[in-house]
């Protein structure tokens, strides 16, 4: 057991040095990102330590801000490191690996995190170097309060993704009508969709 926790030390520390390398880039402020997604797995193999094949990344994770799933059983989420400096981590993790995106702010309050998904959002993923690709997804969890804040994100995504139609036929199917509602403002049609995909915020890690 203390050789865990040693390692989980170790790891916290090599994390704390990484992210005073990221990059600033002026219209990603107040973020900084790496010159790529940061992958775990690369990032543990280079700790020294028998643990490494055993540590969990996910015990780091402070909180989930965003947890999309798919009919086909595919994930996707968007999570939080707070380090011991307080400074955040802005990660994602798929069925395959997780990655840093971004660091950014204090854990205070959660103006960095909205920055962080707004510009996730509006770039569907490329400002992070990464591709947020697929239809809608089938589950969204998140821990956002903000109802129109959430929103506003999933209308910029689908928009900038080109998935207007596909979330009208996916609605359409949700709703048991043989055809996709028509006539209407795409804001009605995201906000009648989250409704009926988001499930509770999943309850948040003890630290």
């Amino acid at each position: 057991m203390y050789s865990r926790r040693q390692f989980r030390v170790r790891v916290l520390e090599t994390l704390e040095q990484r992210v005073k390398q990221f990059a600033i880039r002026e219209e990603l402020w107040p973020l900084r990102v790496p010159h790529e997604p940061l992958r775990f797995g690369e990032l543990i193999d280079q700790i020294p330590g028998d643990e490494a094949r055993a540590f969990d990344v996910q015990s780091l994770r402070s909180r989930t801000l965003l947890a999309l799933a798919w009919e086909d059983g595919s994930v996707w989420e968007a999570w939080v490191i707070v380090l011991p400096s307080k400074v955040k981590l802005f990660c994602d993790s798929s069925d395959d690996e997780s990655r840093i995106l971004a660091s950014g702010g204090r854990n205070e309050g959660d103006e960095s995190d909205r920055i962080f998904l707004e510009l996730l959002a509006e770039s569907a993923g490329e400002h992070f170097g990464i591709e947020m690709a697929g239809g809608p997804p089938a589950r969204v969890r998140t821990s956002l309060a903000d109802r129109s804040f959430v929103v506003d994100l999933f209308l910029g995504l689908f928009e900038v993704s080109g998935l207007e139609e596909d979330v009208r036929r996916t609605l359409a199917g949700l709703d048991g009508r043989d055809a996709a509602p028509v006539g209407r403002d795409f804001r009605e049609d995201v906000e009648a969709w989250l409704d009926r995909v988001t499930q509770p915020a999943a309850p948040r890690p003890r630290t």
